[in-house]
C-alpha cells in the first residue's frame, strides 16, 4: 500500500502517542505552511460542525497557510486526538469538552450541573479574552494545551429524552430508570437521583432506545436530530443536566512556533469561530430548524418546575465540590463564580 501523509499520520499518531513524529509545518504547499487539523464530528451534525467548517474555510482562504483537515474521525478517533496533538502529529484539533474533562479537568466547568444553564444564557462569560476563558487557559497550559477559542459559549444544555414506555416528566421519574449519558458530571447526577447511568455511543443509541436497552438519553438536540432519535423518543424533559462546548486547541509550543503571519491568519479565523460557532447553533439552527422538527414529531416538551431546578442545584452541589477539589479550591471556586456571574 502506498504510504500517504494521511496513512502515516493515522498509523503513527495512534501507535506512538507521546513521541513527536515530525517537525511542525512539514508539508509545504506552494510555499505555504500546511497545518493539519482534525475533528471526530461528521458534517451530518450540522449545528456542531458549522463553526469548525467555517474556521477551516476562512483559514484556507487566508492565502497564508494551507489546511489539511480531517473530520468524521477519518484521521484520528475521538480518544486519539489529544495524544496526537500533544505529540506534534497534528497542529490543531476541535474537540467536545465532554469527552476530555477527565484528561483536562478545568474543561469540566462547561458541563457542571447548576452552572451550565448560566453559561448558556450568558455567552459573554466564555468568549475569548473573558476572565473565565483566561483562567481556563492558565490551567490548560499545565496540561500542555492552549485553547484558541471555545466557540464563544457552550451549546444548549443536554436534556432527558425518554420513550413512550418510560416517560420522564420530573426528577422523581429518574429513579430506577436506565439512562444513557456521556459526561462524568451527568453520570453523577443521574446516579444521585437513583437512575442507572449507561454509556452508549451516539451511533448505537437509536437501537438502544428502540430495543429498550435504555429508557431515556441525556443528549443535546444535535445528537437527537443527527441520529434521528426523534423517531424513538416521545418526551423531552428540559432539565439542564449538563452541556459542552467545542474547543479549538493547539499546544503552547506549536502556537509559539507559528510565524507571525500564520498566527494572525489563525487568530482571524478563530475570531469568526468565537463569534459564530455557538451563537449560530444556539440562536438559529436550534430554534428555527431543530426544535420545529421535534414539535412536528409531536414529542411532548416538559419544562422543569422551579422545585425540580432547585433540587437539581442542590443535588449537583456534591458534583461541583468534587470538581473544585480536583482542579484546586481557589481555581475551582473562582471558575464557578465567573460562570455564575458572581465575580469579574
Amino acid at each position: 500500500m502506498t504510504q500517504t501523509r494521511r496513512n502515516f499520520l493515522k498509523t503513527n499518531a495512534a501507535i506512538l502517542g507521546g513521541a513527536a513524529i515530525f517537525g511542525f509545518g512539514a508539508s509545504p504547499v506552494l510555499g505555504k505552511t500546511t497545518l493539519t487539523g482534525v475533528s471526530y464530528l461528521p458534517p451530518s451534525y450540522k449545528a456542531l460542525t458549522y463553526g469548525s467548517a467555517g474556521f477551516v474555510e476562512r483559514l484556507n482562504a487566508s492565502g497564508i497557510v494551507a489546511v489539511d483537515y480531517y473530520d468524521s474521525g477519518k484521521l484520528l478517533k475521538a480518544d486519539e486526538q489529544l495524544p496526537a496533538l500533544r505529540s506534534g502529529s497534528i497542529d490543531f484539533m476541535f474537540h467536545t469538552t465532554s469527552y476530555i474533562t477527565r484528561s483536562t479537568p478545568i474543561l469540566g466547568i462547561t458541563g457542571l450541573p447548576g452552572v451550565v444553564d448560566a453559561l448558556y444564557q450568558n455567552p459573554g462569560r466564555l468568549k475569548k479574552g473573558s476572565p473565565l476563558f483566561n483562567l481556563m487557559n492558565e490551567e490548560l497550559a499545565k496540561e500542555d494545551l492552549y485553547m484558541v477559542s471555545m466557540m464563544g459559549n457552550v451549546l444548549e444544555p443536554e436534556y432527558i429524552w425518554s420513550t413512550k414506555a418510560n416517560p420522564m416528566r420530573s426528577i422523581t421519574d429518574i429513579d430506577g430508570k436506565k439512562i444513557r449519558v456521556v459526561s462524568f458530571e451527568a453520570t453523577k447526577v443521574v446516579e444521585g437521583f437513583g437512575g442507572a447511568a449507561v454509556r452508549i455511543p451516539s451511533s448505537e443509541l437509536y437501537l438502544a432506545l428502540q430495543r429498550n436497552t435504555v429508557d431515556a438519553a441525556v443528549a443535546n438536540i444535535s445528537t437527537v436530530i443527527g441520529r434521528s432519535l426523534q423517531e424513538q423518543v416521545d418526551h423531552v424533559y428540559k432539565l439542564p443536566l449538563t452541556s459542552f462546548g467545542i474547543g479549538l486547541f493547539v499546544t503552547p509550543r506549536r502556537w509559539k512556533a507559528m510565524a507571525e503571519a500564520e498566527k494572525a491568519a489563525f487568530e482571524k479565523a478563530a475570531a469568526w469561530f468565537d463569534e459564530n460557532g455557538a451563537a449560530y447553533s444556539n440562536n438559529t439552527i436550534y430554534p428555527k430548524e431543530y426544535w420545529p422538527m421535534i414539535k412536528a414529531e409531536k414529542i411532548e416538551l416538559i419544562e422543569p418546575s422551579a422545585k425540580d431546578l432547585a433540587t437539581l442545584n442542590g443535588a449537583a452541589a456534591a458534583v461541583r465540590a468534587a470538581w473544585i477539589e480536583e482542579v484546586g479550591g481557589e481555581v475551582g471556586k473562582r471558575a464557578i463564580a465567573l460562570a455564575l456571574g458572581e465575580a469579574s
